[in-house]
């Protein structure tokens, strides 16, 4: 199986593949760019633009004037190597195969028990999806381009490993709004109520079922919980919903460019 790292536009200020470049700290004709994928052992599958997948996914024969012609590259990667999937890690796989770099030494940070935050699953999580995994990343800086990335990465690892969210469903949170210790437990879909994310009003749980069947991204992620009895939920303290998985995040933790702590 092949996964694509599909390189391109990231905002109408920077381009991914101008961001490739620059970490990498040398700008690569094609030619050149497609020897350095295949040495390291990867396959530049395709050179297209906007304009062209646009075309393709209505099914146009004729241009028109959706898109621009900023060349995408769409580059084959190892259906084990997931870390290619974003910018930062291709260009880091990359600058270590070249040499510019060496290998990166991570450590496991020592926290006194005390100090950790606590997530309780509550037994009944057993019914549907039994099991979380939380992680704390502290002192995030992001700009446009690295945002972006951030979330296009949580897409891709979705639509991949995650095997669409039946699996694993990945949310992440701003930790300076919220307040530990995190439950993970089980409810009837009337009795969650939250602000979802992107919506300004309140919705239960049930009703955001009917609400996102018209949703082109959501509602192919509906059909692993709506018809079970109790839906899963995450709170804070405060019992804010952080997210209802493996379909929506709540709006009050929504991360943000000016986010420095994820959970």
């Amino acid at each position: 199986m092949q996964v694509v790292m599909v390189i391109g536009d990231v905002s109408k200020e920077k381009k991914i593949r101008d961001c490739l470049y620059a970490a990498l700290g040398k700008t690569y004709t094609q030619e050149e760019f497609e020897e350095v994928c295949f040495y390291f052992g990867i396959e530049l599958d395709d050179l297209t633009t906007e304009k062209a997948i646009i075309r393709k996914e209505k099914h146009l024969e004729e241009e028109g004037d959706a898109g621009d012609d900023e060349i995408i590259y769409k580059i084959e990667v190892p259906a084990n190597r997931y870390d290619l999937l974003c910018l930062e890690g291709i260009a880091l796989a990359l600058r270590i195969f070249n040499k510019q770099q060496e290998m990166p030494t991570y450590r496991v940070v020592d926290i006194s028990k005390g100090s950790m935050l606590q997530m309780h699953v509550k037994p009944e999580t057993s019914s549907i999806c039994p099991f979380v995994v939380c992680a704390v990343l502290r002192d995030i800086t992001f700009d446009e381009a690295s945002y972006n990335s951030f979330i296009d990465l949580q897409d891709k690892l979705h639509q991949n490993i995650c095997r669409r969210r039946t699996l694993v469903a990945i949310g992440t949170d701003d930790l300076d709004t919220l307040e530990g210790p995190f439950t993970y437990e089980v409810l009837p879909p009337s009795d969650i109520n939250f602000v979802p994310l992107k919506q300004a009003r309140n919705f239960r749980a049930d009703e955001l079922m009917k609400f996102y069947k018209s949703d082109l991204k959501l509602k192919k992620f509906l059909h692993i919980i709506e018809n079970s009895p109790v839906y899963p939920v995450i709170y804070d303290r405060n019992r804010t919903v952080l997210s209802l998985p493996p379909i929506i995040n709540g709006a009050h933790s929504a991360s943000t460019l000016k986010t420095e702590c994820i959970h």
